[in-house]
């Protein structure tokens, strides 16, 4: 496997990709340039520079997984990604301290005029008055997003006396008055009380522009602004014209709408007082060591075969939502392929449900893994990343509910499967430790282990049976590993399932002899996921 490693990252990452592929490194190219070397890579990671769009990603063919050494990832086509089953990690932590740092950083340099007054000492001159600047203690800090960033600038900003107030919908009130801030249910409450205010967002359609010219007239005159996030959470025109009528005082800015050609913008011509740096907040010898390290383990990890800690485009796999049920995931996407393969008609409706100890937990990473089965029964390419996509893409009615009613098992997973044509349930639970077991299929009462190979054989509850249908299978060199006959209560009584594990794969020619035997319905071959 290869491993493209380009703008710049620290070369310890190709240090830690190499344990596991080849780590090539390249320089920043140009999106047609990137395109034409792309598809010979497994992975590729990134920094700000390489912009990943839909072109570059169509065009890697053997991609598994984009890393991004830093937090925003907005230079990557998500839904690009995804639809095609591409991980895009990131690393939310690496740079936090860099992020934060800069950002308190520009607030005093731009409150006490730094940077003017160094150009102004280093010409020779000595203008003290001119530079008369701003103390923070005392005044009022508006911060939005209380994430790892913003949480750490609001707390150095205490520790500077200043008083500080908080607007995060993703954030609850006991937790910001906890840390001694104020709450703000509603951003429009910011605008008025504060003389500083600091964005610590991502950038989305929600927070596009969402300091805009009607947000700087609400605020108060001659409020001091920052950015350190991403560029276009303010709109750079209506900063530009507040700092020249003096609404805005100061503005500090570390990120742009076009990066790196700023000639364009408004910021760049404004006469207004303004304190600009190059996109500096995770420039840090610290911070790009940390987020190399953290992307390289994660494309490591995933290249190797397991999952990553940081998956954007996998919310429901986060490693909090996982580690609870990884038990249960295997089983779930097992009960998906299972349901499929035994049905007929077009797809319309996949309803989950989940018992016993599953129903307390956040059972979201089990509907991925039942989605994951049930759409690779009859697509391909189709892994934890896309499933949810596709399913949503394709119009499947997809709902998963937590039920509190006992069950015989410590926990249980039923998936209900409905097509145009019929309705198909299987259940499925951890019967005891490292112990998953396929305990229900359209009512008939079971306990299989499910394994790759597997063979349904409905039949008359009578005498030889079970030897007929063994007996095919052994002239045919096909090991039977278990079997489970099971019953259905609800049907006559001379109804019953043979479920066998088979070592091989049972080609059609042997199930049709096994279909002709007197009593036998048709026999279904089922191929799981080991």
């Amino acid at each position: 496997m290869k491993v493209l490693i380009t703008d710049k990252i620290n070369e310890s990452a190709k240090n830690i990709v190499d344990e596991v592929a080849q780590g090539v490194i390249l320089p920043t190219m140009p999106e047609d340039e990137l395109c034409s070397v792309i598809g010979e890579y497994d992975a590729l990671m990134v920094r700000s520079q390489t912009k990943v769009t839909r072109k570059v990603i169509e065009s890697g063919k053997n991609l598994k997984i984009i890393g991004r050494a830093g937090v925003g990832v907005d230079n990557i086509d998500l839904e690009a990604a995804t639809e095609k089953g591409i991980i895009v990690v990131n690393s939310p932590d690496g740079n936090t301290n860099a992020a934060a740092e800069h950002t308190v950083a520009l607030m005093l340099a731009m409150s006490r005029n730094i940077a003017k007054a160094a150009a102004s000492t280093k010409q020779g001159l000595w203008e003290r008055s001119k530079f008369t600047g701003h103390e923070v203690f005392g005044k009022t800090l508006g911060v939005i997003g209380f994430g790892k960033i913003g949480h750490h600038v609001a707390e150095v900003a205490k520790a500077l006396g200043m008083n500080i107030f908080v607007f995060d919908p993703y954030t609850t009130k006991e937790v910001v008055e906890k840390f001694g801030a104020a709450y703000v249910e509603d951003l429009e409450q910011i605008w008025p009380v504060c003389d500083y205010i600091t964005v610590h967002v991502p950038k989305t359609k929600e927070t596009l522009h969402m300091i805009n010219a009607d947000s700087i007239s609400k605020m108060k005159k001659g409020v001091r602004l920052i950015n350190c996030a991403r560029g276009g959470i303010i709109d750079e025109t209506a900063l530009a014209q507040a700092l020249e009528t003096g609404q805005v005082a100061q503005a500090a800015v570390d990120v742009f709408e076009t990066e790196p050609d700023i000639t364009a913008s408004a910021l760049s011509k404004t006469t207004g007082d303004i304190l600009m740096t190059p996109h500096l907040g995770a420039s840090t010898e610290e911070a790009q060591l940390n987020v190399a390290i953290d992307v390289a383990q994660q494309i490591k990890e995933v290249l190797s075969g397991g999952s990553a800690r940081s998956a954007v485009n996998i919310p429901s796999l986060k490693p909090s939502k996982l580690e609870p049920v990884k038990d249960y995931m295997q089983l779930a996407e097992n009960i998906g392929e299972l349901a499929m393969q035994i049905s007929t008609g077009n797809l319309k409706g996949i309803y989950i449900t989940t018992k016993g100890s599953l129903a307390s937990l956040d059972v979201s990473p089990l509907e991925t893994a039942v989605v994951k089965g049930v759409l690779s029964s009859f697509m391909n390419d189709v892994n934890y990343v896309n499933a949810p996509f596709l399913a949503k893409n394709k119009g499947f009615d997809v709902s998963i509910t937590k039920s509190n009613i006992s069950t015989d098992f410590s926990g249980s997973i039923t998936l209900k499967l409905v097509t145009d044509k019929q309705t198909t349930t299987v259940s499925g639970a951890i019967i005891a430790e490292n112990m998953p077991r396929i305990v229900k299929i359209n009512g008939y009462n079971a306990s299989i282990e499910p394994e790759k190979h597997m063979l349904l054989v409905p039949h008359e509850n009578k005498p030889s049976m079970v030897a007929r249908v063994a007996t095919i299978l052994g002239g045919k060199n096909i090991n039977i590993t278990r079997m489970n006959v099971a019953q259905n209560r609800a049907e006559a009584d001379n109804i019953s399932l043979m479920i066998i594990n088979t070592g091989s794969e049972v080609d059609e020619k042997t199930l049709a002899e096994i279909s002709s035997i007197d009593g036998v319905t048709t026999a279904r071959y089922i191929k799981l996921t080991a």
